[in-house]
């Protein structure tokens, strides 16, 4: 409920949103305020949750309620005195008016001479310039048009309060006080008084074409516009045009009334949307399916949402939404098949016939899943609908929708973003409740995230599972967090189909005119509790004991065509009978309902393979004139430009590595990366919190001119397709949220496959703010929603003495999640191999420059997807010998960056050493990952430790069975040592533990116990924060795994 402070407070909001309104607050007005003030503490609803009141029956009604403040509010109007204002006070600003007698006194001074008084004022009186014969036939004064204006303001500003939205009518609030006409004077004398309301450059009450109305005829329209059936939430909006659309299409004084034939469409897809859930019920009547009942109206408002969006250039829409009403939407919406809708309520798919051993997948309840479908619409076109899969984690799927828009926006050249459009739907204790929502608001208008605007749809059960809003939220309404991006919000009656379906085509039109978010409320019910086996009675007896008599929106609306003659029995029966038909004709087709395609693939994604079709191993290294060409783009400056003396000693060292062919560092060869790349076609996007420099200052991607601030980008400007193209590449700094930029970046990696997408995380660590996103979506969405994605997540991670918060990027958690067996060797032939295919993502922890390159860009070159997880350095991005030589990147065979394979990404390194292929007199061989490598070669220099083989496990997971047990041969009679500088209940150890000895078993080698561990002990925290004692520990770590024993 909105708290009063006198009608100045209204005012000030009339200045706020660009009003040339500003306040003119007289001192009776603030003490008839005291005591409405006091009466509002009341006006809440105790629970401070469900929205407003019970149905006018017209300006009569409207009277009845505001019958006692007509009476308080005028005797206290009447009881203050006018306070004196001096004459030098006659140049004050408009925002400083106090008396009538003083506003009276600047009236006459402006007449006589406009330039006497302030400015403000002078625009304020210009507005009733020719209207003093207009004023007088009622005899209307300044101060009298001044406080009409206030009052149709807290209607625009308040009405929604007073709108009855509440479909049960449970809602008991005091009507806002601000909105009681005797609060500004007036009263009963005063409702069939002619007003002029002056000429303010605004759309609505206040537009240029309509200055006289009567007190009725004003209150009439307010009360029918601002608290009906919807209730309109748009002020907060610092925009005067903005608001002036709103309000153009909102305060017309005629609404056009929807067709016989219009309407009629609406009953049908109503019908659609009941007759679905009651045919579940009663097919299934112990399923859980949380159905849609209590907000059937939801259905036809997506359908005439969709319709008008193609009538406004949408060619394609994502939608997200959580489980409730999701199998309505799926197939009365979407258009899934309702026979294989209905086949997943009977036990499930069946297998594809005739395609042998088809990866199935570990497969999703029927109600998480999603589908896509090109579906006409009544204006005879045709809209490319998809619905993305979404777990229980209600929220976790608006990030990812929104970046899957944006990425379709790109892809298809949408730059204007006008014909590609997000829809998500939401549930009220979530949205208001879940951070996520929050951090996916906030991309909206960043640059290269914005989407155009989303279209949000709050399914409004005023309940939260079992909690009641007084304790699932702070705010008066679920969505009052919109408010904060400036996006307007319509609440609605969900009885009231008609008013939902305008809603959502306003919504469309707001989407589709400012390209801004835009919040639907639909306040409705759950008919049958959390789902259909719940018993809400338990936690809300007075809610469920209403529902239970009340009648649902299918009923209502046939009753309303009935009573207005639109539609006849017989006419609503042959609908019925026609749906029903439907309905059982695609029960019976399930039954033996096969899928004919694989439909998780777009068209981008022809010719991918799934994990049971053998995909060949391909190199991945580029012709030296090509490493020759893009290393000179992405290290040369523009002429003219001035960056920083430390970022052009920087690039004058990259220029020497590509010239020389020697020392290319980390920075250098992900450059290389991502030019090669986007050379051969390729889209590469980069994304996270300041990527763009990169944490550790190693990247720098964009420069900055230091004279003029003009920046630059090198990876811009590697060959000349991009001009056309400025998004092929795009390195972006994030706003500082995980969860909802990582989820964003996953949706814009699952629209098309010839795409390298990063998302970079700050530290290791703050990627378990995303971790919903990694568990829920990444590790897992194959397996259960058939959807394959080639994402890489950049994880800084390094014990370098940073404390427990920046050392760990929990490599043992990625580990975990990973699904290949420990207990069983794959089949390791090259020609045969399908272990990366198999598994659920990838997880690698590289040690040089080379392998870095070649690991981003076997993400591209292969014939299918998965997921990479990547240890990213921190102090190798600088380390003198983490150094790679310019023939480790080539596609030249024959010398050292070259094996028999070819140039390739190496899943394990062997020792750096001259070793043949069997080396005896080897003592200890010391597995180890990371850039704890590089301190343990030094240590071992220092020794001469000579019987110490130093491997370098650079692909964790799949884990490398067949270059393992190569090494195990080479080295027969060594000792085997896994090395890490994680405690031990953490990093790689206890996933490699059991691979290994898996190997070593099939080799006659031993078991698990035959693995020397080294590292530190368990511990709670991933490091200590005490420098001293973290030196001591990794000297610790370093010795005893040189040392042999």
């Amino acid at each position: 409920m909105l708290k009063l402070r006198g009608l100045a407070a209204h005012a000030a909001r009339l200045t706020r949103t660009g009003c040339n309104l500003g306040r003119n607050v007289l001192e009776e007005d603030a003490a008839a305020l005291i005591g409405a003030r006091r009466r509002l503490s009341t006006a809440c609803d105790a629970s401070g949750a469900r929205l407003t009141g019970k149905p006018s029956t017209g300006i009569d009604a409207r009277r009845f309620r505001f019958a006692r403040t007509f009476h308080t509010a005028s005797a206290a109007l009447k009881a203050a005195e006018p306070v004196s204002v001096p004459l030098s006070k006659l140049s004050d600003n408009f925002l400083d008016g106090t008396s009538s007698v003083w506003l009276e006194a600047l009236q006459r001074a402006w007449e006589a001479d406009p330039k006497s008084v302030d400015p403000s004022w002078d625009i304020f009186f210009q507005n009733f310039t020719g209207s003093a014969s207009e004023a007088a036939v009622s005899g209307q004064t300044i101060q009298e048009s001044m406080r009409l204006l206030l009052l149709i303001r807290a209607y625009q500003v308040s009405g929604h309060y007073a709108a009855k939205l509440d479909p049960l009518g449970l809602d008991d609030r005091a009507l806002p006080i601000e909105l009681d006409p005797a609060l500004y004077g007036f009263t009963d004398a005063d409702l069939d008084r002619e007003f002029f309301l002056g000429t303010w450059r605004m759309k609505g009450f206040l537009s240029e074409d309509r200055p006289r109305q009567t007190l009725r005829a004003i209150l009439t329209r307010l009360e029918q516009t601002y608290s009906g059936t919807v209730g309109y939430e748009y002020m907060h909006i610092p925009d005067r045009d903005r608001c002036n659309w709103l309000r153009e299409k909102i305060e017309a004084p005629h609404m056009t009334p929807y067709s016989k034939d219009r309407k009629a469409v609406i009953l049908d897809r109503l019908m659609w949307g009941h007759l679905f859930e009651a045919f579940l019920s009663q097919k299934w009547t112990a399923a859980k399916r949380f159905g849609l009942e209590g907000c059937e109206t939801l259905i036809p408002g997506l359908k005439e949402m969709i319709d008008r969006a193609a009538d406004l250039g949408v060619e394609s829409i994502v939608i997200g939404m959580p489980h409730r009403g999701r199998l309505n939407v799926l197939g009365n919406v979407v258009r899934k098949p309702l026979a294989q809708i209905f086949s997943e309520f009977s036990g499930g798919l069946k297998p594809i016939a005739d395609e042998g051993d088809l990866y199935t997948g570990s497969g999703d309840v029927k109600y998480h899943l999603g589908t896509s479908y090109d579906r006409p619409t009544l204006g005879g076109k045709h809209i490319h609908l998809s619905l993305v899969a979404n777990p229980s984690h209600l929220e976790a799927v608006d990030p990812v929708v929104m970046g899957k828009t944006r990425a379709k926006q790109y892809y298809t050249g949408d730059t204007k973003r006008k014909r590609n459009m997000g829809v998500l739907m939401h549930g009220d204790g979530s949205f208001a409740g879940q951070g996520v929502v929050y951090e996916t608001f906030h991309l909206s208008d960043l640059p290269n995230y914005t989407t155009g605007g989303m279209i949000h749809v709050v399914v409004n059960n005023q309940v939260a599972f079992t909690t009641d809003p007084k304790h699932s939220r702070s705010s008066p309404y679920c969505t009052d967090v919109a408010k904060a991006l400036n996006a307007p919000i319509f609440h609605v009656n969900g009885d009231d189909v008609e008013a939902v379906v305008h809603v959502f085509e306003l919504a469309v039109e707001w989407r589709q005119k400012w390209g801004d978010d835009v919040v639907i409320d639909i306040v409705c019910y759950r008919r049958f509790g959390h789902n259909e086996l719940d018993e809400p009675s338990f936690t809300q007896p007075k809610m469920y004991s209403v529902i239970k008599s009340h009648p649902p929106a299918l009923q209502l609306y046939q009753e309303k065509l009935k009573r207005g003659g639109q539609l006849t029995d017989e006419e609503i029966k042959k609908t019925q009978d026609r749906v029903l038909a439907i309905l059982n004709e695609q029960f019976e087709a399930s039954k033996s309902y096969k899928p004919e395609t694989r439909d998780w693939l777009t068209s981008y994604w022809s010719g991918f393979k799934g994990p049971e079709q053998i995909s060949k191993i391909k190199n991945t290294g580029v012709n030296p004139e090509v490493l020759k060409q893009v290393g000179q783009a992405v290290t040369t400056f523009p002429e003219g430009f001035n960056p920083h003396r430390g970022i052009r000693r920087v690039y004058e060292q990259r220029q020497k590595m590509i010239e020389t062919g020697e020392g290319v560092d980390w920075a250098t060869a992900e450059a290389l990366a991502f030019g090669t790349l986007i050379v051969e076609g390729n889209h590469v996007r980069l994304s996270g919190q300041d990527v763009e420099r990169g944490t550790f200052s190693h990247r720098h991607a964009v420069l900055h001119d230091q004279e003029n601030g003009r920046q630059y980008c090198p990876l811009d400007h590697v060959t000349p397709s991009q001009e056309g193209d400025p998004e092929r590449f795009t390195v972006t700094n994030s706003s500082l949220s995980e969860f909802g930029v990582l989820g964003y970046e996953l949706g814009y990696s699952m629209e098309n496959p010839n795409s390298l997408v990063i998302w970079e995380a700050q530290f290791g660590d703050f990627a378990n703010g995303a971790q919903v996103i990694f568990d829920q979506f990444i590790s897992s969405g194959e397996a259960k929603w058939l959807r394959q994605t080639g994402l890489v997540c950049l994880l800084p991670h390094g014990y370098d003495g940073q404390g427990p918060e920046h050392s760990s990027a929990r490599l043992e958690r990625y580990l975990q999640m990973s699904d290949d067996n420990p207990n069983v060797i794959p089949e390791m032939d090259p020609s045969l191999r399908r272990q990366l295919q198999q598994v659920n993502w990838q997880v690698c922890n590289v040690t040089t420059p080379a392998n870095y390159f070649h690991v981003l860009r076997r993400q591209i070159h292969r014939d299918f997807r998965k997921p990479l997880i990547i240890m990213a350095p921190k102090n190798l991005l600088r380390h003198a010998k983490c150094r790679s030589t310019l023939g480790d990147f080539d596609d030249i065979q024959g010398h050292p960056g070259s094996d028999r394979q070819g140039t390739r990404f190496k899943r394990l390194i062997k020792d750096v050493r001259a070793h043949g292929d069997r080396e005896e007199g080897v003592k200890r061989l010391v597995l180890v990952s990371g850039k704890l490598y590089y301190e343990l070669e030094e240590e071992r220099e220092r020794v001469g430790a000579q019987d110490v083989a130093l491997v370098r496990v650079e692909q964790l997971c799949p884990f490398p069975y067949d270059l393992f047990l190569r090494e195990l041969n080479r080295y027969p009679n060594a000792e085997i040592v896994w090395a890490q500088e994680e405690p031990q209940n953490m990093g790689a150890y206890t996933y490699v533990a059991p691979r290994m000895a898996t190997a070593l078993h099939k080799v006659n080698r031993g078991a698990f116990e035959d693995i020397a561990y080294v590292g530190r002990p368990p511990s709670a925290a991933t490091a200590t924060g005490f420098g001293s004692l973290h030196a001591k520990e990794q000297k610790e770590v370093v010795q005893k795994a040189i040392a042999s024993s």
